[in-house]
């Protein structure tokens, strides 16, 4: 018992070591945000008092700078429409591919789980070439490019889970009179739920802080994303605002752990239950 109080103690203090080293980086940005743009680079690790405290000062200069709230909206349209088109179609993918047992439901998951594995550095020529042909370079039209490349770990997830739900539910629900479509959307779905919230949070963190795939597909000067309106505070010769971009990266990164804290209780319930049948 003692020895396991040591080790318990011993991975306590490494995991808590580990926890600080990913929470400053982000503990500093929140910092250097309140402080006049001259100090960041000379004093990065100096709190913001006496002269070096400038208060909303960049956070109001870089709103203005890179029209954050229209970004914002497009962020948010693109990231919520995203993540309930990866949900809806995934988990009826996964519910499909756990029930019917042929060759066909065989290759969709291998061909999900391949998408796992292909380098986006291996497509994206192809995909910018392809969405620009399909006329996909709009806030709606990217959800469908999010869904392909979102559908191979959801997918993976969800058909764990539904392997895991017991068949005699669903024939209960039939012999009640419900046919295939109601019995997923009121017998499978809700017993979904600690995956769906799962699966919301790891797709979500995605899409929010994407660049590379909005910069390719998207008309970037009608429609511009958080990340990719955060590139408008750089200047002229490398020149970059510190203090406006500290400000705009705290802004844009406060959403995105709100929904992360507000559903972290279901992330390993979720991730365990999808791990239960392979």
């Amino acid at each position: 018992m003692a020895r396991k109080t040591r080790y318990g103690g011993l991975l306590t203090l490494i995991f808590t070591l580990i926890s600080v080293a990913y929470v400053y980086p982000i503990a500093l940005v929140a910092v250097n945000s309140f402080k006049r743009k001259a100090y960041i680079s000379k004093q990065p690790f100096v709190l913001p008092f006496g002269k070096l405290y400038a208060g909303v000062e960049n956070y109001i200069r870089g709103i203005e700078r890179t029209g954050l709230i229209q970004a914002f909206g497009w962020s948010l349209m693109i990231t919520v429409g995203s993540v309930a088109v990866i949900l809806l179609c995934t988990s009826m993918l996964a519910w499909y591919i756990g029930r019917v047992n042929t060759w066909f439901t065989r290759t969709m998951y291998v061909m999900c789980l391949f998408a796992m594995i292909v380098p986006f550095q291996m497509v994206m020529f192809t995909l910018s070439k392809f969405s620009n042909m399909l006329r996909l370079y709009t806030p709606w039209g990217i959800i469908l490019v999010y869904l392909g490349f979102g559908a191979g770990l959801s997918v993976f997830m969800f058909t764990g889970f539904v392997k895991s739900i017991p068949l005699e539910i669903e024939e209960a629900a039939m012999i009640d009179g419900c046919t295939p479509v109601q019995t997923f959307f009121r017998v499978v779905f809700p017993i979904m739920k600690p995956t769906c919230i799962t699966v919301a949070i790891l797709q979500a963190m995605w899409i929010w802080n994407d660049y590379l795939l909005p910069s390719l597909v998207l008309d970037t000067r009608k429609y511009k994303t958080i990340p990719i309106a955060v590139q408008y505070l750089k200047g002229g010769y490398g020149s970059v605002d510190m203090g406006a971009m500290m400000g705009v990266l705290v802004l844009s990164i406060i959403p995105i752990i709100i929904f992360y804290l507000i559903c972290q209780k279901y992330i390993i319930e979720g991730v365990v239950a999808g791990a239960v049948k392979g």
